[in-house]
């Protein structure tokens, strides 16, 4: 029988429990991630500096500990949170969700293959979370449309977008962390597609278990948010001259939309008021009196290219100080509140639009119907608990809100830059590519796409900071400063010669096995960036004294801290989804520890294959 190795040494020692606490802190949901990271960062920078390490006549200072902030693997995170931020700020993949939208309609067995398929070939390159947020409201409409329990579609989403993340080097935080410290341990430099292969073959069973089983093993569950849509608003979209609905017919511009867009009257001329038949031909100046959600009326905007209720252009063309298009716009909701000014009078009336610098795009009368749906908004009195849909740049709609006479609501949202959407595509195939061919580092390559969004104009800085995460930032940090303490004070070592003195001498596949599910089960329990960075040097310290390659037992660590499946708090888009599907603890373990299995399985039968690790 194999001994047991003997007990390192003290620094060694109090680095090993200091872990153990670590990965105890961050499972407490009452105590930030944030904050159990920063002070798991300075306790060992504290503790190094109070009682210095030697070995072999180098000395570990303990500000060495605050490198992980300029470490390439953070550097690389947060200029792919800053590209990422670029995709979703310019609408990029709202075209995919509209076309998986019709097809659901038709076909939704296939649709939630197509689903699955789609949404983990995009986070193999981007985060998952704003994939999962693209995904998500197309998925819960769909389920009210079809009557397809929202619960059995977006918990296989979620968890198809964790197998895309998987099988490329940027597909989360968690590869680039692991890639970055084995290379650090002077290993060579996994590539960005190096480990495809098996990711892509145990990934497409996941795929197939998520899509035919998954949905059966999930409960019915009753839709949390019986209303799920924002109100309904009365809106005029106008046809300028020159568009590409000029001259079609109604039903062709109805059929663009996919049937969506409900037409009460069409307006040709001012008051004069058509009753809407397919085959009436639009003119150039007709507008389009529909009614809808906030995002539905700019989606039909877009895609018939005209203008939701904008003035005339012999009243008040679209200028300078009151743009449609322009960049750096939101849309918000406001309320006229009880005592206001504006209660009884009519937006003319109160040169409302003026006074402020904004566009009313629709009303909603609160109880009603709108009272005259074909009068034009600026002419319909205003009572109090009238709310409008306004467009205005992002300081106007922050003036709004220190107005007594109305209420801004929550529903504020920036608008995509629609037009740099290409750009923005364009950018991030530069920096997979360049990355890819070993033109450039990740870490280069996505700071220069991070600036190029920036310099194009697809973000703004506002936007860039925004999309970066303190919580992601300092359990980095923490984790690399962890991970450096036990390999340089020999405790990773130690846990390496521990792990195979309980293997009892078995072969380097079972090693390579037992090494994942570790990981895996870690995962689950706290932070899978922690527990990369912890596993990566144990898994490189495994490889040296069982003689063999280091690469699968790395990639051991990078699968299962993937394996984020079987609890709601192991990565963000699990609460995400969690949320919006009322889903309970039980179900992501009901759904969450098969995938783990298969997953393991898979991998664990592929890595040994695929490196041709042979028995001691």
């Amino acid at each position: 029988m194999t001994s047991l190795p003997p007990p390192p040494n003290l620094h060694a020692l109090a680095v090993l429990l200091l872990t153990v606490v670590a990965l105890i802190l961050f499972t407490r949901e009452k105590i930030p991630l944030e904050t159990s990271s920063f002070m798991v960062l300075i306790a060992l920078a504290v503790g190094f500096e109070l009682f210095p390490y030697e070995a072999h006549g180098h000395v570990l200072h303990a500000v060495a500990f605050f490198h992980g902030f300029g470490h390439e693997a953070l550097i690389a995170v947060c200029a792919l949170m800053i590209a990422g931020k670029g995709i979703v700020r310019t609408g990029a993949l709202e075209p995919v969700g509209r076309l998986l939208s019709r097809l659901w309609k038709g076909y939704p067995t296939i649709s939630l293959l197509m689903t699955l398929l789609i949404s983990a070939f995009f986070s193999a390159f981007i985060n998952n979370v704003p994939v999962v947020v693209l995904f998500m409201p197309i998925l819960i409409n769909v389920s009210l449309r079809t009557r397809i329990p929202t619960s059995s579609v977006l918990m296989p989403m979620g968890f198809a977008t964790l197998l895309g993340g998987t099988c490329t080097t940027i597909g989360t935080s968690t590869n680039l962390l692991v890639v970055s410290v084995a290379a650090d341990m002077g290993l060579k430099r996994l590539g960005m597609f190096d480990f495809l292969l098996p990711a892509a073959i145990a990934g497409s069973i996941g795929i197939l278990y998520l899509w035919l089983l998954a949905p059966r093993l999930i409960p019915r569950k009753e839709q949390p948010l019986e209303d799920i849509s924002p109100r309904i608003f009365t809106a005029h979209l106008a046809i300028p001259e020159g568009t590409p609905m000029a001259g079609k017919s109604l039903a062709e511009a109805i059929r663009k939309t996919d049937g969506a867009m409900k037409v009460i009257y069409v307006e040709r001329g001012f008051h004069n008021f058509i009753l809407p038949f397919p085959s009436m031909a639009l003119k150039a100046n007709d507008h389009l009196v529909i009614r809808d959600t906030p995002d539905r009326l700019k989606e039909f905007e877009n895609i018939l290219k005209g203008t939701l209720y904008p003035e005339d252009s012999d009243d008040r063309p679209i200028d300078r100080d009151h743009p449609l298009l322009a960049l750096d716009q939101q849309i918000a909701e406001i309320v006229v509140v009880e005592g206001s000014r504006f209660h009884g009078r009519t937006l003319r009336e109160a040169w409302f639009e003026e006074r402020y610098g904004v566009i009313t795009l629709a009303i909603h009368m609160p109880g009603k119907e709108t009272e005259k749906a074909y009068d034009e908004i600026k002419d319909i009195p205003l009572k109090a608990g009238t709310i409008l849909l306004i467009q205005g740049h992002r300081q106007q709609i922050a003036g709004l809100k220190k107005e007594k006479d109305i209420l801004v609501l929550d529903a504020t949202t920036d608008l995509p830059f629609t037009k740099k959407a290409p750009m923005a595509l364009l950018i991030m195939l530069g920096i997979v590519i360049s990355a890819a061919v070993g033109i450039l580092p990740i870490a280069i390559s996505a700071s220069l796409g991070a600036l190029m969004m920036i310099v194009v104009g697809c973000i703004g800085w506002r936007d860039a900071t925004n999309a970066l995460s303190t919580q992601v930032i300092l359990i980095v940090v923490a984790s690399l400063a962890l991970g450096s303490a036990l390999l340089q004070t020999g405790g990773a070592d130690y846990l390496a010669r521990l792990f195979v003195a309980l293997a009892g001498g078995a072969s380097p596949p079972f090693a390579v096995s037992g090494l994942m599910l570790l990981m895996a089960i870690l995962t689950n329990v706290v932070s899978n960036n922690a527990a990369a960075v912890i596993g990566t040097p144990i898994a490189v310290s495994i490889a040296a004294q069982m003689g063999q390659p280091s690469e699968p037992f790395v990639l051991a660590v990078l699968f299962g801290a993937n394996m984020s499946y079987a609890t709601p708090m192991a990565y963000k888009t699990n609460l995400l989804v969690m949320n919006a599907g009322n889903y309970t603890f039980n179900d992501f373990l009901r759904i969450g520890i098969p995938l783990i299995l298969i997953m393991w399985l898979a991998l664990s039968g592929l890595l040994p294959a695929i490196f041709h690790l042979t028995a001691l």
